[in-house]
């Protein structure tokens, strides 16, 4: 079984971490959006570049776990032999790659990514997600749009919920979740007992990003 997977806001908590890196900035959110520069009331431009150098930074290779994405995301690899190609569009910059390559496997385990596939900073995923057209593969997003992509392409494509994605149009043949043990339940037929995390608000319940950021 192969898993394809983004990275940032599906694996790994990029948006509460780039967050606090820009508090100690000294910037301040201004709107709810999926747009940095909606966010901030800054340019597109400054965006891109904070955006940039927020992915260039050490702080990349630091990036602690989405909810419970540790235990299902071993869960498929341990019990069902199932391995992750990453694909997130994060940037290129080679010690940038590398670190998100050891923050993964700190994480996740070492072999549990086949492979880590890294494009430019935003860049969308069309060419990335072609080679697996048709394959009917479990796909996860927390962009809309290429989640949707996915569908389109004959992927089995989840979106993984959060605020900012919450009132976009979404595919039909899209799955909306809040947690790993969603797609794990639903593409394995396996019934977990224990309680899921907290469905999205709006607020950051995410107890592991608390203990390494603290609240906001």
């Amino acid at each position: 079984m192969i898993i394809l997977t983004d990275v940032d806001g599906v694996l790994l908590s990029w948006v509460h971490s780039f967050e606090w890196w820009m508090k100690r900035k000294g910037y301040k959110k201004k709107e709810l959006s999926y747009y940095i520069d909606k966010q901030y009331g800054i340019s597109k431009k400054k965006a891109k570049v904070l955006v940039q150098h927020f992915c260039e930074s050490a702080a990349i290779g630091f990036l602690p776990p989405l909810r419970d994405a540790i235990k299902y995301v071993r869960k498929f690899h341990e019990e069902h032999g199932a391995v992750f190609h990453a694909i997130t569009s994060f940037g290129e910059e080679r010690y940038a790659m590398q670190l998100r390559e050891q923050n993964l496997k700190r994480v996740f385990g070492e072999n549990v990514f086949e492979r880590i596939h890294c494009l430019p900073c935003g860049a969308d995923k069309n060419e990335a997600l072609k080679r697996y057209q048709g394959s009917g593969w479990i796909w996860v997003e927390d962009k809309t749009e290429n989640a949707n992509l996915g569908a389109e392409m004959g992927l089995q494509s989840f979106l993984m919920s959060h605020q900012y994605n919450w009132n976009q149009p979404l595919d039909d043949r899209v799955t909306r979740v809040d947690t790993w043990k969603e797609i794990y339940e639903i593409t394995t037929g396996a019934q977990e007992k224990e309680i899921s995390p907290a469905r999205s608000t709006g607020k950051n319940t995410d107890p592991i990003t608390t203990a390494f950021f603290g609240k906001k």
